[in-house]
């Protein structure tokens, strides 16, 4: 039931900050946040990680969607079985990630990023995340890392 509850909790949070910044930023307005170490920015990502297939909305949407029903069986044939906690994490950490951008696919017709990292390189400050980026990288590497 904890894997459930992490599922809906890291899909709310994000519904909710999304909404947040849809209503109160303008697109590419950046701000400083942490001592300037982060700058929220609103970026409507029309495609995958970096904008890919930012042409290609569609097919886009329905990789994302396939691989989240993927995902969904394999982690309902997985709460079944006893122990496999760390997989159990990963997968929650996973699909909560999963079901918020592909939500934001289906409903708005793109993922709503919001965030980046103002490091000293160039090519690091150009990319924009969200929470839910952050949860798919753990959740896999969870997976990746379980025994």
């Amino acid at each position: 039931m904890i894997y459930i509850l992490l599922i809906i909790a890291i899909f709310t949070a994000e519904y909710f900050v999304k909404e947040y910044v849809e209503k109160h930023y303008k697109e590419h307005q950046n701000k400083k946040a942490l001592g300037g170490l982060i700058l929220t920015t609103k970026y409507h990502n029309k495609g995958a990680f970096l904008d890919a297939g930012s042409s290609k909305t569609a097919f886009v949407k329905w990789i994302s969607v396939g691989l989240t029903i993927v995902l969904t069986v394999l982690f309902i044939v997985t709460l079944g079985k006893k122990g496999k906690m760390a997989l159990k994490l990963g997968l929650a950490f996973l699909l909560g990630g999963a079901y918020s951008n592909t939500y934001d696919r289906i409903k708005r017709k793109y993922v709503v990023d919001y965030f980046r990292i103002n490091a000293p390189f160039a090519f690091v400050r150009k990319v924009i995340f969200n929470i839910s980026d952050f949860c798919i990288i753990i959740g896999a590497l969870i997976v990746a890392l379980q025994k």
